[in-house]
């Protein structure tokens, strides 16, 4: 298997709390990453076990019933504990939740949630001050319901022993990220080969929220406007041949981009280009004028001064940062 940085020798517990209709998927990812872990290690490096409140099987999203090891009352001494939800409609008891997290001493293990699992987390308090994610479908109430929480539209989020993670696609390069914060960045990366994944999404990069959810869906000319902006950075359209390809005139669809987005088109389409551009120099090798004309920059110098004002860095000091956090030694 190759060199891999030392391991304890005793593994860690992971539990897992079903909530009713927990995603199937998210279950299945998160375990796998783990099983996978203790293969290509050759050793135990985790140990799983599958909950839920009352110790009985659970209904999950797709309409089965899985079987679990213990109530969460029940469960001996964990090391972590992720709870798994894909709504935030209750049935079940809040108090019978409460009194087994409190069982499993919530201070001295890494608690979070996964999905709409966050949520349930923020009821029960345990994000209160913290920075916290839950899937984009749910940001809304999230933000409005918790105002003692930071709430962030990110992939994931770490803080402290307090993690949550928007679930779907993004619970892989979570829980790839807890592994690699114990066993380093060269074992994570063999263990991502293995789910042919190219690269692993940091925390901080943002969920894609759909526009249509952002300002629903009675603007549709708005949202073919961004559209065609996001089909077209390379050469990107002028305001006025956009009002023209989507049938409004210019003041209309500037109207439009006040009233919902707060912003003008202009800004809102540079906005999204210099996102392309950051997006490409944190994850591809292409050299920094090949960015900027890819994402309609017409010169170097150009694409440099506008990055820096947006950004406040330089995209040469962007690719440093990334090359720096990719070659930094992990803490273990």
């Amino acid at each position: 298997m190759g060199q891999h940085p030392s391991h304890p020798a005793k593994p860690l517990r992971y539990g897992f709390l079903l909530l009713p209709h927990a995603s199937m998927a998210d279950y299945a990812i998160a375990s796998e990453v783990l099983l996978h872990a203790n293969w290509l290690a050759e050793k135990k490096l985790y140990e799983t076990l599958l909950l839920s409140l009352d110790g009985q099987a659970v209904p999950l999203s797709n309409g089965t019933r899985l079987a679990v090891d213990l109530p969460l009352d029940g469960a001996p001494k964990l090391d972590c504990l992720l709870i798994l939800a894909d709504d935030i409609n209750p049935d079940f008891s809040l108090d019978v939740l409460s009194k087994g997290l409190n069982a499993c001493g919530p201070d001295k293990i890494q608690l979070g949630g996964i999905g709409c699992g966050s949520y349930w987390l923020a009821r029960t308090g345990h994000f209160n001050g913290l920075r916290a994610t839950t899937h984009w479908r749910e940001i809304s109430r999230f933000t409005e319901e918790f105002p003692d929480v930071i709430t962030s539209s990110n992939l994931f989020e770490i803080d402290g022993k307090r993690l949550s993670c928007a679930g779907g696609a993004a619970t892989f390069d979570f829980m790839l990220t807890l592994v690699g914060n114990q066993h380093g960045h060269e074992f994570i990366a063999q263990l991502s080969e293995l789910f042919s994944m190219e690269r692993i999404r940091p925390g901080n990069e943002r969920q894609r929220i759909p526009l249509a959810t952002r300002i629903g869906g009675s603007q549709p000319k708005l949202t073919e406007a961004v559209s065609l902006m996001e089909a077209n950075i390379e050469e990107p359209l002028s305001t006025d041949d956009i009002a023209y390809y989507v049938g409004v005139s210019r003041r209309q669809l500037e109207r439009l981009f006040k009233q919902y987005l707060s912003t003008v088109p202009s800004k809102y389409y540079l906005e999204l280009r210099l996102s392309r551009a950051r997006q490409l120099l944190q994850q591809t090798s292409k050299s920094i004028v090949q960015i900027g004309l890819a994402c309609g920059f017409s010169s170097g110098p150009h694409f440099s001064s506008t990055y820096r004002n947006h950004f406040g860095i330089t995209p040469r000091e962007e690719r440093s940062h990334r090359t720096h956090t990719q070659t930094a030694a992990p803490k273990n």
